[in-house]
């Protein structure tokens, strides 16, 4: 199989990585010249805008930030839809709205090609390592066509119904998980504030229905060591949540909880810290509590 890969970040670079090493062919574009070297080194071929890309495989990918990059990046004179060929498919792995999702994929099929959306759960290390959880939305007979492809990038696939409706799994899961990610690292500021220890806490929380994967797994990782590197920056958590709040307003769905976590997120971006990792909400709070909540080097 021959595919295109378009965004080679954080998510996207390991991702094409991931194809090249199972013995596909790899076309690549990116903005970031860097980027390209660096799949080009691996053994990928390199296009000179996302048209060529389509022009050229047989599988488009992308791996974009924001709804408007994957609309510029199909769009014009020399976007994908421009070079698009019929019978091939665009598989989008970004996160972004799923009516922009929709919208893209009836272009797409006025083409006379195919859509899917696969946006994607866990972390930066699962992007390198294969493992990562794939949200497919998409026709069933498309979808099992892009399954060698999807293979080489997640572990745990779940088809969660027609176009965009991966996209819908994605931002509730965003939602949640930063929802929980933000009340966890209020608890053990809070704790520490009252005098009680880390490891109190944890084993303590364990033990109840309080404990969750946020305080088991991401934060011991990286913010209760006191490492803020980007890993999923703020900027893209506060996107992720702003998009599922406009999905449950379009949806007439009330979420209060949703919009304190966004809110804490939106105070974050304010104080300069959108560009390290979702975790350095756990620094704000400690800056403004007053105390520090680290994980014990002894």
């Amino acid at each position: 199989m021959i595919a295109g890969f378009i965004g080679l970040g954080t998510m996207g670079g390991p991702m094409a990585r991931n194809i090249l090493k199972n013995g596909h062919e790899v076309v690549v574009f990116d903005v970031v010249q860097k980027a390209v070297d660096a799949l080009a080194a691996a053994g990928a071929r390199v296009a000179a805008s996302p048209r060529e890309v389509a022009q050229r495989v047989d599988y488009v990918i992308t791996m974009l930030p924001d709804s408007p990059d994957v609309e510029r990046v199909f769009g014009g004179p020399d976007g994908v839809l421009a070079g698009l060929r019929p019978g091939s498919v665009c598989i989008d792995m970004s996160t972004i709205d799923p009516d922009t999702t929709r919208r893209i994929g009836a272009q797409v099929r006025a083409k006379g090609a195919e859509m899917i959306d696969s946006p994607v759960g866990k972390t930066a290390d699962a992007a390198v390592a294969g493992t990562l959880t794939l949200m497919v939305g998409g026709p069933a007979e498309v979808v099992a066509r892009c399954r060698p492809l999807l293979d080489c990038m997640g572990s745990d696939f779940f088809h969660c119904g027609d176009l965009g409706a991966g996209q819908s799994m994605k931002l509730l899961n965003n939602l949640l998980a930063q929802t929980i990610g933000s009340a966890s690292a209020e608890a053990m500021v809070l704790g520490t504030k009252a005098g009680l220890t880390l490891d109190l806490m944890t084993r303590v929380l364990s033990t109840t229905m309080a404990w969750n994967k946020q305080l088991e797994v991401n934060m011991p990782k990286k913010p209760l060591k006191g490492d803020f590197t980007p890993g999923f920056m703020l900027k893209l958590a506060h996107k992720d949540c702003r998009l599922a709040l406009q999905m449950a307003h379009s949806l007439g769905v009330q979420a209060p909880i949703g919009r304190a976590t966004f809110a804490g997120l939106e105070e974050g971006m304010q104080a300069g810290l959108k560009d390290l990792d979702v975790g350095v909400m756990l620094k704000l709070r400690e800056e403004q509590a007053g105390v520090t909540v680290r994980i014990s080097q002894a």
